[in-house]
């Protein structure tokens, strides 16, 4: 941290140029913090199964090692999958955040169960092992999707808005839910327009948007001076790594 600046770097973990706009996060920056990005050189085009969550953990790993080295005081990785997230904390003594984890963890905070929204039914296991591992299996009342693929949410965004927030009524009447969470970090933006959509309907329930609510929670933790356990997440042994150059541990981070 410079002074009382925080910077928290968001590395995006597909190769797709432009599906995260340096601008839009650039829009979430507020006094005091500055938020950065990265992508990654090698991997999926997009994240919506469990081989692509997979191939794109070495290139995560390897910007996440890459910001620390240049002084970025947190990461958050810009998918709900929370790809590497587990490894980059060995790796690293800057916070990493996942913004499913992060997410599922504040919508706890704001409401008795939570709902997550998401993009394709075939992602429904993914955030129910996610909640379980957190600790918040008995917190999560439903996986619901809009059946719209990743690389195409912003094709036709009224459309997307639209069945959004069918899909939140349904997780609130039908589910049980009291907040809501964006299942894909691909809908950042379209928080308002969907709690607007549910107040119309009469629900005032939290919708998290997991993006700038991890910037913001990562932020926070570095202000408090904490970051992850080494006891949880101890540095990875040292050993050969043959077909990794990006993936270089700095001697004090390799156990012997």
């Amino acid at each position: 941290m410079q002074g009382n600046t925080v910077n928290v770097r968001v590395v995006s973990p597909i190769i797709t140029k432009g599906f995260r706009s340096l601008a839009d996060l650039k829009a979430l920056e507020t006094p005091g913090v500055t938020v950065s990005h990265a992508e990654i050189d090698t991997g999926p085009a997009s994240i919506e199964s469990e081989f692509e969550l997979a191939v794109s953990a070495p290139g995560t790993i390897a910007k996440v090692i890459e910001a620390e080295r240049a002084g970025v005081d947190a990461v958050v990785i810009d998918c709900m999958g929370d790809p590497a997230l587990r490894s980059s904390r060995e790796v690293v003594t800057i916070p990493v955040l996942g913004p499913a984890q992060t997410g599922m963890h504040v919508a706890s905070m704001l409401g008795h169960k939570f709902s997550v929204i998401t993009v394709l039914r075939r992602l429904r296991a993914s955030f129910e092992n996610t909640a379980t591992i957190a600790g918040l299996g008995t917190k999560l009342a439903s996986v619901r999707s809009v059946d719209i693929p990743v690389l195409e949410l912003e094709r036709d965004l009224d459309r997307t808005k639209a069945a959004l927030i069918e899909e939140a009524v349904i997780a609130v009447e039908r589910d049980g839910a009291e907040a809501l969470i964006f299942g894909c970090t691909g809908l950042m933006g379209c928080a308002g327009a969907v709690r607007d959509g549910l107040l119309k309907r009469g629900i005032d329930v939290p919708v998290v948007d997991p993006i700038p609510t991890a910037i913001s929670i990562a932020a926070a933790l570095v202000r408090s001076g904490l970051s992850h356990s080494k006891l949880t997440f101890p540095a990875p042994p040292a050993k050969e790594l043959l077909g990794y150059a990006d993936i270089r541990l700095e001697p004090r981070l390799a156990a012997e």
